[in-house]
């Protein structure tokens, strides 16, 4: 049997996903990734992972479904991920699916699309989450040069804008046995570098008595394994002590995704986050000292509700003052089911709009300013693409420990590490050569 994946959403969806496929690869059946536009796949299963995380995510999902539907009318198509459990009725109401599963029970996949193709009656499969964590297994990562690795599910934050702890459940942690089965034969596949992933990754090991850190040094211990990254992080839980942990390990990648959301504390309290600007900008500063020329990343919302110029000119200057490396920034979108959908002072598209090519702009010149600050350093660059079809020879894309973005002149094959210095810097992006 032909099985294909499409997945929306975060890097714990793309993880899930290569599990998923794992399952039904250990039966025999033909696992491959798929992308809008590929020609009919005929009567294949197609499995959408979806995501849930804005009211744009759900209207991009409809869309799709029925795009795939048109395009492959004899397909089986299996709707499962984030929108599925947070939304069960509105996703059993899809006349274009023919299985819908939540998040609780992905190992029952490939069960229930064989009891659909035995009488072809629509299943609905959506139970309520596990107090335990799920396990799941990786041994390869299709179409990736690093793996993501996922060690954590659940939140409890409740953020007022969030659907997300309706749609995982509470907080649930990997074994520390568990991740250093499956880092190992990630390392035998041939990865060099892993990203420690998790729905709120910070709060790892709560439920089993372990912490972030002690994840990080499981995952170091493997000799094949170079570089350890982490997804994004609760500002407030990069204590003094995790910090000083972290500092320890020489292999982690000098790169933290602190998740910022707004530089304004009044919209951060309306958020329901649990820091200031003041308490963000310390933990900035802690990094920078214990991990000097580190990359900040963040993500940055702008026109939430009650967010008039003043506020949004106090998270832009904020913004600028931190200097990150590289920002996602998005305009707010109603997430049905949340306290911030209902507030009063939505902000009107047009101003969501301005204020996005706003901080879109301010975030793009501290990006170009911390790439220009690499330049003339020597660094590792892990290999990604290489493009022929240029007149002098070709280049490779790859990225350094700090995930800065780097063109190689010359080819070189993915997942390879290459020494480089770094010649100069365009649009937040350095340019090297290759040296012994």
């Amino acid at each position: 049997m032909d099985v294909f994946f499409h997945t929306l959403g975060c890097k714990v969806n793309q993880y899930e996903t290569q599990a998923m496929m794992a399952l039904f690869d250990a039966r025999g059946d033909k696992t491959r990734l798929f992308e809008v536009g590929m020609p009919d796949i005929g009567d294949s299963v197609l499995v959408l992972n979806s995501c849930t995380v804005t009211g744009e995510s759900d209207r991009k999902l409809r869309q799709l479904i029925r795009r795939c539907r048109r395009d492959n009318p004899n397909a089986v198509i299996v709707l499962t991920g984030c929108f599925s459990q947070a939304f069960p009725d509105r996703a059993a109401a899809l006349t274009d699916v023919d299985v819908v599963l939540g998040n609780a029970e992905r190992a029952v996949l490939p069960d229930r699309v064989d009891a659909f193709l035995r009488d072809r009656r629509r299943v609905t499969d959506v139970p309520a989450h596990s107090a335990v964590y799920e396990p799941l297994a990786i041994r390869q990562f299709e179409g990736r040069t690093r793996a993501f690795v996922k060690i954590e599910d659940g939140c409890n934050r409740f953020c007022s804008y969030c659907i997300i702890p309706y749609a995982r459940g509470r907080v649930r942690s990997r074994s520390l046995d568990s991740l250093r089965e499956e880092l190992e034969l990630l390392a035998k596949a041939g990865f060099c570098e892993v990203v420690l992933v998790g729905i709120n990754l910070t709060a790892y090991g709560q439920d089993i008595g372990c912490t972030l850190a002690d994840a990080v040094d499981a995952a170091c211990a493997v000799p094949s394994i170079l570089r350890v990254r982490l997804g994004s992080l609760e500002p407030e839980d990069m204590t003094d002590e995790m910090i000083a942990r972290l500092k320890t390990q020489p292999k982690l990648c000098p790169q933290f995704h602190l998740s910022l959301q707004s530089g304004c504390e009044a919209t951060l309290r309306r958020m329901r986050r649990r820091y200031d600007p003041a308490l963000y900008r310390d933990i900035c500063g802690k990094l920078r000292a214990a991990f000097p020329g580190c990359a900040l990343t963040t993500d940055i919302m702008v026109g939430f509700p009650g967010e008039d110029e003043m506020e949004f000119s106090q998270s832009l200057a904020f913004a600028q003052e931190i200097g990150f490396a590289r920002a996602h920034v998005f305009a707010y979108s109603k997430r049905a089911g949340t306290p911030a959908a209902a507030a009063p002072d939505q902000v009107t598209q047009a101003d969501k709009a301005d204020r996005s090519r706003r901080m879109i702009r301010a975030c793009e010149q501290t990006r170009d300013a911390f790439a220009r600050g690499m330049v003339g350093q020597t660094v590792s660059v892990l290999t990604e693409t290489g493009h022929a079809d240029t007149p002098d020879g070709g280049y490779t894309e790859g990225y350094t420990a700090n995930y800065l973005p780097v063109r190689l002149s010359g080819l070189y094959p993915p997942g390879q590490l290459v020494t480089a210095r770094l010649t100069r810097a365009e649009h937040g992006v350095c340019y090297g050569e290759a040296v012994e």
